[in-house]
């Protein structure tokens, strides 16, 4: 599409803080007004539409696409939203280990086990750990704690904690990050560790290399974007 604008803009309403385009309203897929609930959201997103040349770019805008998601795809029904979320407890990438070599599972130990203390304490449940790729069921205490923790979010967070598990395969990363227990590089350490390994013991692909880019870009966009809430 060709940038059909001058400049980008914040205005302040009763909900919210709009993103307009030469005074018009933005507006998402659905037809619905790009409102979002903070002025420093809106502020990013405006500059993201400011940013573009003659051509937009909606890879270059990814703030602007989660909070159209936001809006359009989890505003309608965050609590069937926060269930497709919560069901990586039940297989959460933290809880599968591997058997060898042993480098390997020490490692694992060592940036995992901190974190399912944390959810131990957190959710008040203790996840098992299984060796291999097979399904080991979780306990349904510590489950449906997440599950709450998840769904007490809003529209918002949830769109931004959705790239969070996705890229990560974990609800406890993305929940320790959020929540503040570690930071954006450790939390990433976490999610790539088994892609790191095996990069580290094989070599880098470039087609694998430029996909775990374009992932590190969603998984960064992501909290930058909870972050402004």
């Amino acid at each position: 599409m060709k940038r059909f604008y001058k400049e980008a803009s914040v205005e302040p309403e009763e909900d919210g803080f709009a993103v307009r385009l030469d005074g018009r309203a933005v507006m998402t897929p659905l037809r619905r007004p790009l409102r979002v609930p903070t002025a420093a959201l809106a502020g990013e997103i405006a500059d993201e539409w400011n940013a573009q040349g003659e051509t937009i770019e909606p890879r270059s805008m990814p703030l602007t696409g989660l909070a159209n998601a936001a809006i359009d795809r989890v505003a309608p029904d965050p609590a069937a939203f926060a269930a497709s979320l919560s069901r990586y407890a039940e297989s959460d990438l933290l809880c599968y280990r591997a058997e060898g070599p042993r480098p390997l599972v020490e490692r694992q130990a060592r940036l995992w086990d901190p974190l399912l203390v944390w959810a131990s304490r957190r959710f008040g449940a203790e996840f098992e750990v299984a060796c291999g790729v097979m399904h080991h069921p979780q306990p349904e205490a510590g489950v449906a704690r997440v599950a709450e923790a998840v769904a007490a979010r809003d529209a918002f967070r949830l769109a931004a904690l959705s790239p969070l598990v996705t890229v990560s395969g974990s609800v406890l990363i993305a929940l320790a990050l959020a929540d503040g227990e570690i930071g954006l590089e450790d939390a990433w350490s976490a999610a790539t560790l088994d892609e790191a390994w095996q990069a580290e013991q094989w070599g880098h692909d470039p087609l694998a290399a430029a996909a775990h880019d374009a992932r590190r870009r969603d998984f960064d966009s992501a909290y930058r974007f909870l972050t402004l809430l």
